[in-house]
């Protein structure tokens, strides 16, 4: 059965952010994304195959669909394509662990309005909704900018900025340093980093996020005065140097 409620540790008397239908067919997948999308503040309806996900689209008429493209009884692309041929406009973000360029082609060529492949961070899940949902609903602030200092992080764009220099970084480079810009001056161990940057499932080494973060510096710090910086034995902080402040 679909399910519709909110996160039973969240208590607040504010409206939602938006309604969702997850459509995902793995169950624990299902659970994970929808909980965590009504933590986050979204009203959230779920869905386990094509069918459902059609006629829960059509009667409940969400404000966004976020859809996996593997499902038991036909595909995402298909659902997409049905709901477009009802008449169905909501914004969709695919979410599979089908990566290839043809099949990330065809998902926005149907209709989709992004595209995160398993296995995923579920902090990027939820910037990609919000960033869809301003586009698609014209919102002209600049919510979607991070700012510290004069480095700024645009989660519409993907654009990074150094005072006036742009920055190419990675996906995951990006990941790291929205997640230190969400956090300023406050120190972040490996393991807080490896939990929200990396993949839910990652079972990788601490020593990987020293890399990022050397990469990340090597991009960012070669400006003054340095943002990123090192708690020996802790962790890592994005904060302005003691003489600057």
């Amino acid at each position: 059965m679909p399910s519709l409620g909110a996160h039973p540790g969240r208590v607040t008397s504010a409206p939602p952010e938006a309604r969702l239908l997850v459509v995902e067919d793995e169950p624990n997948i299902r659970e994970l994304l929808a909980t965590s999308l009504r933590f986050a503040g979204f009203e959230v309806l779920t869905a386990a195959d094509g069918a459902t996900a059609v006629d829960l689209a059509s009667r409940e008429d969400p404000d966004l669909v976020v859809l996996d493209v593997m499902l038991p009884d036909f595909d995402g692309f298909s659902v997409t394509q049905k709901l477009r041929d009802h008449g169905r406009v909501m914004p969709i973000v695919f979410v599979t662990a089908r990566d290839s360029v043809d099949d990330k082609v065809k998902g926005l060529t149907v209709g989709g309005d992004d595209y995160v492949t398993k296995p995923f961070s579920l902090e990027e899940v939820i910037a990609r909704i919000r960033a869809v949902l301003r586009r698609t609903r014209g919102d002209v602030t600049d919510d979607a900018i991070l700012r510290f200092h004069d480095l700024e992080l645009n989660e519409d764009s993907h654009e990074v900025r150094r005072g006036k220099r742009v920055i190419d970084v990675s996906p995951t480079e990006f990941k790291l340093l929205r997640y230190l810009l969400l956090n300023p001056n406050r120190v972040l161990s490996k393991t807080q980093i490896l939990d929200h940057v990396w993949d839910y499932d990652f079972r990788g080494e601490a020593g990987i996020v020293e890399s990022y973060i050397s990469y990340l510096r090597r991009k960012i710090d070669i400006d003054s005065p340095p943002l990123i910086h090192t708690r020996r034995g802790v962790g890592y902080v994005l904060r302005l140097p003691p003489e600057t402040t």
